[in-house]
């Protein structure tokens, strides 16, 4: 009877074992599933690409630029990056001869180089360099368009630059120019735009801006999407804020307060919806990643150099978790978006990060908090191997078939198998980790594929769909709506290039874990009685 008795207490705790480590259910969420999330994207931080018309009435925004003088037929150039004089002496522009314009006003700007210095005349006939470490007066100059991308570049004064036969920039060229070839003509071309929070607010201008985000706010999403997201067995949504939003009455300049307003129309949609809210600190003091949906200024990543920037993100989390941890539509809160591999060591972030975990768990004991892996040369393992927080801790990472020239010329099925050996594979090893649960924060329908049919995006999708879903927390798709169709998920579904079946992955994850369950169940008593 003892020995009876034994081996079912043996077949009981061995059951248990087994049961645990099929599977993962998601605290908070309707049933224990696995979050089936979309991100709302390009909402209370702006995109430019996911909404482009938000910044057609901005004349001469910010801008990535090169100048190249009509008659010497050479690029300007900040040697070294800056910190020398600027010469007109380079055939084929690189790094150096990129200026990143800061936009004053649609005809007054600041040229910034590479290596962070400002380019400066100190008045007539001085040349200009690249050496000034911040802009004032003397690093201020006006810029002349016309149609054909010419431009003229005068000082404050009046006194027009022209590039001399000894390969520099001088301002000494007698009267005003016409558009003509001559020394102060260049050609300007435009290689890149950076259009997030910061160039919208700087472009319009504070009162301008303001009504134009309040009427994007108020339409882009609204109480509909939440319907059509229950609608389609959604359960969770991933909303990117900006660190600003923790002094949204009166927020830094530039930016614009009343994101703190939609966000909480967004919990309340949620609650009544029954959807959970992840909060997902997208733009940091500074820059953490340098890309427009950072709120960067120019591409430049200053956050992980500044303790004063560190700071402030944390203030911005304690905002938002002392404001949100009991509300029941609360989830989790991501702590920072995609910070740079490049520009973000780990001994910054993983201090940041457990500070940021301190800081949620005075407010909450069971919100979830989510560690977002490094964009670029970074292996997810090592937040694992951080020891950032024992309870409720998720890493997020991206998947995306883009941004990397290894996707570039993959065919459709070459893509469908990359998700299979290798997006699988990272998963499944993740997910055995003793650490944090697995999110995919962000994925997408789309690919360098051309002229993929309907039938190729359908499968891409299917896979996808099947890999993210054994993640142990769950998945979030970019984004709900989108000027580009395939990143639009209300559009993809729509129009069935996303077969989402709702309910049919939670449904079919959990019939494969109670059926191995069972059968392990089976197997387990079987062998503890023959032995």
């Amino acid at each position: 009877m003892e020995l009876l008795f034994s081996k079912w207490v043996s077949a009981f705790l061995l059951c248990c074992w087994l049961s645990s480590s099929v599977g993962h259910s998601v605290e908070g969420l309707h049933g224990n599933a696995r979050v089936r999330a979309v991100n709302l994207g390009g909402w209370l931080v702006i995109e430019g690409w996911i909404k482009p018309s938000l910044f057609d009435n901005i004349p001469n925004g910010d801008m990535l630029v090169q100048f190249k003088s009509v008659t010497l037929q050479k690029y300007f150039s900040a040697q070294n990056g800056g910190g020398l004089n600027v010469t007109v002496d380079r055939d084929n522009p690189l790094e150096w001869e990129i200026f990143k314009l800061w936009r004053v006003s649609d005809s007054v700007f600041q040229f910034r180089t590479s290596e962070g210095q400002f380019l400066t005349c100190s008045g007539d006939g001085s040349i200009v360099t690249a050496t000034a470490e911040s802009p004032s007066d003397s690093e201020t100059f006006y810029l002349e368009r016309n149609f054909n991308n010419r431009v003229h570049i005068k000082l404050k004064g009046g006194t027009y630059i022209q590039a001399s036969s000894d390969n520099i920039l001088r301002a000494d060229f007698p009267g005003t120019p016409g558009w003509d070839d001559n020394a102060a003509t260049f050609e300007m071309t435009i290689v890149g735009k950076m259009q997030g929070d910061f160039q919208l607010a700087n472009g319009y201008g504070h009162d301008k801006a303001k009504e134009v985000l309040k009427k994007h706010r108020n339409s882009f999403i609204t109480v509909d999407d939440f319907d059509f997201l229950y609608r389609h067995g959604i359960d969770t949504v991933r909303i990117p804020v900006g660190w600003w939003i923790a002094s949204d009455s009166i927020p830094p300049a530039p930016f614009i307060g009343g994101s703190l307003e939609a966000l909480d129309n967004a919990f309340s949609w949620a609650q009544s919806y029954n959807i959970k809210c992840i909060i997902d600190l997208h733009a940091a003091p500074g820059s953490q990643n340098g890309m427009e949906h950072s709120a960067s200024r120019d591409g430049t990543v200053n956050w992980p150099t500044s303790p004063e920037y560190i700071s402030q993100t944390l203030d911005a989390i304690d905002f938002l978790a002392s404001r949100y941890a009991v509300h029941p539509a609360l989830l989790g809160i991501e702590l920072l978006n995609e910070p740079s591999a490049a520009d973000v060591p780990l001994d910054v972030l993983v201090p940041f990060y457990k500070q940021g975990y301190k800081i949620v768990r005075k407010y909450s004991t069971t919100a979830y908090v989510i560690f977002c892996q490094r964009i670029g040369n970074a292996d997810p393992f090592e937040l694992y191997q951080a020891n950032i927080g024992s309870l409720n801790t998720v890493v997020d990472l991206h998947y995306y078939n883009l941004f990397d020239r290894y996707f570039d010329k993959l065919t459709s099925l070459e893509n469908i198998q990359f998700i299979y050996k290798s997006r699988q594979s990272q998963i499944q090893a993740l997910n055995s980790a003793n650490g944090p649960l697995v999110f995919v924060g962000e994925w997408v329908n789309e690919w360098n594929v051309t002229n993929g049919s309907l039938a190729d995006y359908q499968d891409f999708g299917r896979v996808q769909l099947d890999v993210y879903n054994a993640a142990s927390f769950g998945w979030s798709y970019w984004t709900l709506k989108c000027e580009k169709k395939h990143w639009d998920f209300e559009w993809s579904v729509r129009n069935n290039y996303l077969q989402l079946q709702p309910g049919v992955y939670v449904g079919k994850s959990r019939g494969k874990m109670i059926s191995r369950v069972i059968l392990l169940l089976g197997v387990a008593c079987i062998w503890i009685f023959l032995h």
